[in-house]
């Protein structure tokens, strides 16, 4: 049994398959937007049903397992070739397929990945098992804050089905697990093994993965673009929809010719 679910549309031919990553705590419904354009503009896509942290604690725990696991999901729609979309902890894991196996990912769209800086005080706090805990009465206000630039644009629904995920054990286990992969993983290392075009899509007020430390050392790597989403928060593909479909388009026309 696959680690993922996914939902694809359009069967991968003569364009490489838009492949969008689940982030650590939020499911597939961070990519409605450009999942859906690019399925109505013909694109092959596919998106990862579950979070991160809902997935087997021993693939949440490891970067490489985690995309061993995506491209899993990517074979069982016949994709040989993939462009890889991901959001903060998935950004790491865009990367690192990138480096591995540079025959199959065609380029890397990456947004608020961890790893260049300390993490915010978002209402969850480790004990002293290394596990997680979630604080309940900071949780939403910390979080949506750390997340958001502007208006939280979560539904009640989404904040909600968050919370009781991350209220499980085997939950926070995988959230511990994965919170350690990203201290672990050495970003400079892993963008030296990237070959294919990469674009990096930052909020300029993202709290929760500053854009400064980004935005200095992607440029010093070939084929890369960096740009700063204005007015936005730590997820630019729901806070600016509009702009980073735009970009993600332009950046797919680019590569695919």
């Amino acid at each position: 049994m696959p680690t993922f679910t996914a939902e694809h549309y359009n069967t991968p031919a003569d364009r490489p398959l838009v492949a969008f990553m689940s982030a650590l705590f939020a499911g597939k419904w961070i990519w409605d937007h450009p999942f859906d354009a690019l399925s109505r503009a013909g694109w092959p896509v596919l998106r990862t049903n579950e979070a991160i942290c809902a997935v087997d604690a021993r693939v949440a725990g490891s970067i490489e397992r985690l995309g061993d696991a995506f491209l899993e999901s990517c074979d069982d729609v016949g994709a040989s070739e993939v462009v890889v979309c991901a959001n903060s902890l998935g950004g790491l894991v865009a990367i690192d397929l990138a480096g591995r196996f540079p025959d199959r990912v065609r380029g890397i769209v990456v947004s608020g990945a961890p790893g260049l800086s300390t993490e915010p005080d978002v209402g969850l706090s480790m004990d002293r098992r290394g596990s997680v805990k979630l604080a309940t009465d900071q949780f939403r206000e910390r979080m949506l804050s750390a997340l958001f630039h502007g208006e939280p644009l979560f539904t009640e629904e989404q904040i909600r089905d968050t919370g009781e995920l991350l209220s499980t054990g085997p939950a926070m286990v995988a959230m511990a697990r994965s919170l350690r992969a990203t201290r672990t993983y050495r970003v400079p290392s892993g963008l030296d093994k990237v070959r294919c075009p990469s674009l990096y899509v930052w909020g300029r007020h993202d709290r929760m993965t500053p854009v400064e430390p980004w935005r200095e050392l992607v440029p010093r790597h070939p084929d890369t673009e960096f740009v700063t989403v204005d007015d936005c928060g730590h997820i630019p593909m729901v806070e600016r929809a509009d702009d980073y479909t735009r970009r993600l388009l332009s950046f797919l026309d680019r590569i695919t010719g």
